[in-house]
């Protein structure tokens, strides 16, 4: 009898271990596939086109969006083209093929030959314009009108206005005024006869969260072109003005709106992290296709084209229970793109907004 009692304690422990064993099984299993990355085909859009033809007013984040879900992993999607000379150049009429290549998606880009024919008539062939990596259209204006310093002892070294013509205090379109330059602006931006220059005035500076200041805004009040210079000493004629020209405005070459490197939609490589600073133009509320000035510059590693997400806090909310305050997580609420950063401080452009954006929001590296 007693025989029998320990033969069925050995069967129960026996089956307690094998259920155990299943069960960590079980667990072990659940963490693999949900530490498993997500396929790189999860990532495409279940609508995404097989193939699709360049349209003319695209740019390069519409077509990432109609054949992926985050747009900024395009780089991922698209696979270099040897045929076509820069690949990063996409023109209306080109073709994009979605396809597999040794089995992750891909993206290859089939462009037409152009096939002239000699004849004694000369005829000319029509100029293409790659498309735009965002609408420039909503940058242009704004980079005409805003710029940033890195600080107030970089603002002190760039050429300023001393004077308008016949001792004017202010002055408009047509007339002429004298600029100082600084031994410093010589060196750095040189003025060239018959260059348009921009003419600046301090807006308000960008602080950080701990208040120390990361930029000082430049507002543009007018251009003016060099006439003549003697010394340090500049005769500037204002071509065109926004507002009156006064004594102490900053003068500058006027900037362009992108560099000549690759501009394409990418993910920063590094995990960042920062916060809307302010809306140019004291704009409250912020919504898709405007402007934002950011705490985060080229010392943080941001380039022209880097997205990042936009992250809203969430609620206090009051435990039912014990009436605590509970601070909910943050919603992701948008996406913008840098199109020009500085040392501490980059304008973007928001690309996405699925909510009112507002300053102070979270952006970060997007997952």
């Amino acid at each position: 009898m007693a025989r029998d009692d320990n033969a069925g304690q050995r069967r129960s422990r026996w089956a307690w271990q094998k259920r155990g064993a299943v069960a960590l099984f079980s667990v072990l299993l659940v963490s693999v596939l949900l530490a498993a990355p997500v396929s790189a085909w999860e990532r495409l859009r279940d609508d995404a086109p097989e193939r699709y033809t360049v349209q003319t007013g695209d740019t390069l984040w519409d077509i990432a969006a109609r054949f992926l879900h985050a747009p900024w992993q395009w780089p991922e999607l698209w696979r270099e083209n040897p045929q076509i000379d820069n690949p990063h150049r996409i023109y209306p009429g080109d073709e994009l093929t979605l396809r597999d290549c040794l089995g992750e998606p891909c993206i290859r880009l089939e462009r037409g030959q152009h096939v002239v024919k000699l004849s004694p008539d000369v005829r000319t062939l029509p100029h293409r314009e790659a498309i735009e990596p965002l609408p420039r259209d909503a940058v242009e204006a704004f980079l005409r009108q805003h710029r940033i310093v890195d600080s107030a002892e970089a603002l002190n070294e760039l050429a300023y206005v001393v004077a308008g013509d016949d001792k004017r205090l202010i002055s408009g379109a047509g007339d002429m005024i004298y600029a100082r330059q600084t031994d410093h602006a010589r060196d750095e931006s040189a003025m060239v006869r018959g260059e348009s220059l921009g003419i600046y005035r301090q807006g308000e500076p960008y602080a950080g969260a701990d208040g120390d200041v990361l930029g000082l805004e430049l507002i543009s009040v007018g251009e003016a072109v060099l006439v003549r210079r003697e010394d340090d000493i500049a005769q500037l004629e204002v071509r065109r003005a926004e507002q009156e020209v006064r004594n102490n405005d900053i003068v500058l070459p006027l900037e362009s709106p992108f560099s000549d490197a690759p501009f394409m939609p990418r993910a920063p490589r590094n995990e960042v992290s920062g916060s809307i600073l302010a809306v140019p133009g004291g704009v409250r509320f912020i919504g898709r296709l405007q402007v934002v000035a950011i705490d985060l510059g080229t010392q943080d590693g941001m380039q022209p084209g880097h997205v990042l997400r936009v992250d809203q806090q969430g609620e206090r909310v009051n435990d039912p229970r014990t009436q605590e305050v509970l601070q909910l997580p943050a919603e992701e609420a948008g996406a913008l793109m840098i199109f020009k950063p500085y040392d501490h401080v980059s304008y973007a452009l928001v690309m996405e907004a699925s909510r009112v954006l507002a300053v102070g929001d979270r952006v970060r590296t997007p997952r």
